[in-house]
């Protein structure tokens, strides 16, 4: 029985990530369609946040009241700044990469979250490499599969793999759309702002390791993080442009996305992955990044009629292959690091001296 719920604990990090990337997949196309519209982004990261704080914060008053630690200056101070790296600022990039390149080529970068995840937390302690076991081999092989992957996602298109009137038809019009608007300089200042934005998400994975172990109350911390966020977002809007009719919601479409991201999306998906980098570490929450953009193909194809070509097939069963071998190998680890453990406590209990048994009658007792 023992057994079985272990069995069960350490495969619930593994399905919340699943379900959060499948949500994370939905919340795109919905951002997607209107942003088609003529949505601000910045607009649409201020309203995205805003929900997620009014919907977070009931709960994690009254959710985590009793077993909340006190919320010092130190603490706040990690907030602020984890809003800077996880919501304001790396939506902000994202969102500015691909205004100025493509969504495809955007994803392509989200997909190197994982191992630039993995590389920055090296120095930090939080990820550690041993060649001389198995789990670290398949630690670095299937970091550097990923990259392949991720590499094949960005330079390689292929040919399409579905044959229509309608999707080629779409396909040469969007071409020629973007052979007449785009310039070499905006792909530029685009592909260095996805640069910028993975680098901020990656440092949020770390951050959130440590504000985990301060103040480990997932509710709680991500409404203040979505506060500060908002703020930031709102701030940066107005910095940037000062139309005041940008802020009104448009169509059904429009408010229902906003309500979704927000509630869902920057709300319960945000908690879980604070949960899972709590329970497995950081790199194992970044590890399942890049099936966000394979759950949204399979979502796009059959019902929007997006094309998929040979390029984004190959680099997508990369990457799957390189996630499997990096949580092979994190899983691995932890089995020695608890087989250690117990062998440890039972050497202690071993060396412990027994004490002598000492026995009272009960004529000594009474006198």
């Amino acid at each position: 029985m023992e057994a079985c719920m272990k069995s069960c604990d350490e495969w619930k990090p593994f399905t919340a990530m699943i379900a959060i990337d499948f949500v994370f997949a939905i919340v795109n196309i919905l951002l997607k369609k209107v942003l088609d519209e003529g949505m601000d982004h910045l607009v649409l990261v201020t309203f995205r946040l805003s929900i997620a704080t009014i919907f977070l914060a009931p709960i994690g008053y009254f959710w985590e009241r009793n077993s909340r630690p006190k919320l010092t200056l130190r603490i706040l101070c990690y907030l602020f700044l984890s809003a800077i790296v996880g919501s304001s600022l790396t939506q902000y990039f994202f969102l500015l990469g691909i205004q100025y390149t493509s969504a495809t080529f955007a994803c392509a970068f989200v997909n190197m979250v994982p191992m630039i995840t993995f590389i920055m937390a090296l120095p930090f302690g939080l990820e550690t490499v041993n060649l001389k076991c198995n789990s670290g081999k398949a630690k670095v092989i299937g970091t550097l599969v990923s990259i392949a992957g991720a590499a094949t996602l960005t330079l390689y298109k292929g040919v399409p793999l579905f044959h229509s009137s309608r999707t080629t038809t779409q396909a040469m019009v969007h071409a020629v759309k973007l052979r007449s608007t785009k310039r070499a300089e905006r792909w530029t200042i685009g592909s260095i702002a996805l640069v910028v934005g993975s680098l901020l998400w990656s440092s949020w994975f770390l951050l959130q390791s440590n504000i985990g172990k301060r103040f480990p109350c997932q509710y709680s911390s991500t409404a203040i993080m979505s506060f500060f966020g908002a703020i930031q977002s709102a701030i940066l809007s107005f910095c940037t442009g000062r139309n005041l009719s940008v802020w009104i919601l448009k169509g059904n479409i429009q408010i229902i996305t906003v309500l979704f991201a927000g509630m869902v999306g920057s709300g319960l998906c945000f908690v879980g992955m604070s949960w899972c980098v709590k329970k497995r570490g950081p790199v194992f929450t970044a590890a399942f990044s890049p099936l966000v953009q394979i759950m949204a193909a399979m979502i796009d194809i059959p019902i929007l009629h997006e094309q998929l070509h040979l390029g984004s097939l190959l680099g997508s069963i990369l990457v799957i292959i390189g996630l499997y071998i990096l949580l092979w190998g994190k899983k691995k680890e932890m089995q020695i690091r608890a087989t250690k453990l117990a062998q440890e406590v039972e050497e202690i209990k071993d060396q412990e001296p027994h004490l002598p048994v000492v026995t009272v009658s009960c004529d000594s007792r009474c006198s």
